[in-house]
């Protein structure tokens, strides 16, 4: 049995494949995670055991099964209300470390697929949030 169950757990779910994607769980992509989940309910009604433990639960399917795995059992448990947050939110994670690849541009193109957002719709959500990590000062 899975131990992704819940609405809850399959954001979250996303959010950690989001920030896995490209092969590394750096520093500020783990804190990033945190902060986009900690500051929702209700997420930020658990503890610091609870949210470690949700992590922990999802870090083993991650381990086990793989990002596209991972993603599509999070994607299964989603209404259709949170899809569009979720991808984003995970739009937003990829731009924790600062550094965009090939396979998390990649990694948003099959999350909008896997979530059923329309192809239209996934670009704009994907760009606006772009537009929001765009870092106008350090040119």
């Amino acid at each position: 049995m899975s131990p992704i169950a819940t609405t809850a757990e399959a954001f979250a779910g996303v959010a950690l494949a989001a920030v896995a994607c490209d092969g590394e769980l750096a520093n500020e992509e783990i804190r990033a995670l945190r902060q986009q989940l900690e500051y929702r309910l209700p997420y930020r009604a658990l503890s610091d055991r609870e949210m470690g433990d949700l992590l922990d639960r999802l870090l083993t399917v991650l381990r086990s099964e793989g990002v596209s795995a991972l993603t599509a059992q999070c994607a299964s448990l989603l209404p259709a209300e949170f899809r569009e947050t979720a991808l984003a939110m995970a739009a937003s994670l990829i731009h924790a470390d600062h550094i965009q690849t090939p396979s998390e541009h990649a990694f948003l193109a099959e999350l909008g697929a896997v979530l059923k957002v329309a192809d239209q719709r996934a670009q704009e959500i994907i760009a606006v949030i772009s537009l929001l990590h765009r870092d106008s000062i350090a040119s």
